[in-house]
């Protein structure tokens, strides 16, 4: 880690809900994935094999660092910033595990925890952990331990890894599964935002996952700016069948591209969601199923998806008009003398 803790003040969200900064779609897919069949049997069947909680807990117990005031100081003393911005009443535990690609978790049932890899630590600067670390205790505070573990798992294992889930692991379920972890993602990303307070260093995370690294060859490489254009870019291709591209390439993803990732903030920042919790207009604990039924989610989730499925059916008929007129041209061309 090359700075230090920053010493800029940030506010405080005491007794805050998940739901004020939950995406609508997370919500709504979560609901929806626990209703597909077969899902609370498949869990079950998985944490039988790992051998429930605490098998989980033991795998990282026995293979990891866990982060203390003696181990990882500063980190240990970022989490705990972390938790204290959120008013979270306890500190999960936190490890880090050597691993020279780029990533971090939550894990658990009962009792999550977060775990980080050595290349994240090696890679960001302490702003930038403070997102990350954020970012993961969202998806605890919102409850999506039990849930992502599930994900990864079927996100990494095949059939033959698993035979006792040969009758339980189909599509649906998979595909069910990696929609509403890609979705969790978006809802985690604002809690890492606000954990941080910091715009700017919350889309250079996603750069950095994107494409950073370690060394002098990426010191001072890297502009912040120049992603976000990218990453409209990236929002706004329509050429041809590109919308199409971008779905397939996606569906079988945990998490959304990082371009995605960045432009879905910058739009939450500007629809005014993200100042009014920093105001403290935000839902507390306690209080979301009268202040945010789940109807309402439902709704929030389908004029989301309706907008994503106008535009998916818009850039196709673009690109059947596109493709229609460029066979009459060449038509009208082959009939000249």
């Amino acid at each position: 880690m090359s700075t230090s803790v920053a010493p800029r003040p940030r506010q405080r969200f005491p007794e805050i809900a998940a739901v004020s900064w939950e995406h609508a779609a997370d919500r709504a897919a979560l609901q929806t994935l626990r209703a597909v069949p077969g899902v609370d049997e498949l869990i079950r069947k998985v944490l039988a094999m790992l051998g429930g909680e605490r098998g989980i807990r033991l795998l990282f117990q026995g293979n990891a660092v866990r982060v203390g005031p003696t181990q990882f100081p500063k980190l240990c003393q970022l989490h705990t910033e972390v938790c204290t911005t959120f008013d979270w009443p306890t500190v999960p535990e936190l490890y880090v595990t050597q691993t020279p690609i780029f990533n971090a978790g939550a894990y658990g049932i009962d009792t999550p925890f977060i775990v980080v890899h050595s290349a994240a630590i090696e890679l960001l600067d302490d702003d930038e952990l403070r997102v990350l670390l954020s970012h993961e205790l969202g998806h605890v505070i919102s409850g999506h331990a039990l849930y992502r573990t599930i994900a990864a798992i079927l996100a990494l294992v095949s059939l033959g890894v698993l035979p006792v889930l040969g009758e339980l692991v189909v599509l649906p379920i998979r595909l069910a599964f990696l929609e509403w972890s890609r979705k969790s993602e978006l809802s985690a990303d604002r809690a890492g935002l606000l954990g941080s307070q910091d715009v700017v260093t919350a889309q250079r995370l996603d750069m950095k996952m994107a494409g950073g690294g370690r060394g002098a060859g990426f010191a001072g490489q890297l502009n912040v700016d120049a992603f976000m254009q990218q990453a409209h870019e990236y929002a706004s291709s329509s050429e041809g069948l590109d919308v199409v591209y971008k779905l397939l390439s996606t569906l079988a993803l945990t998490h959304p591209m990082h371009t995605v990732r960045a432009a879905e903030l910058q739009r939450w920042v500007a629809s005014g969601e993200y100042d009014r919790i920093l105001r403290g207009e935000y839902v507390r604990r306690g209080a979301e199923a009268g202040e945010r039924p789940w109807r309402d989610d439902v709704a929030a989730a389908g004029s989301y998806y309706a907008g994503e499925a106008r535009e998916l059916v818009g850039h196709l008929a673009d690109a059947a008009r596109r493709a229609a007129d460029r066979a009459r041209e060449a038509f009208r061309n082959a009939q000249k003398p």
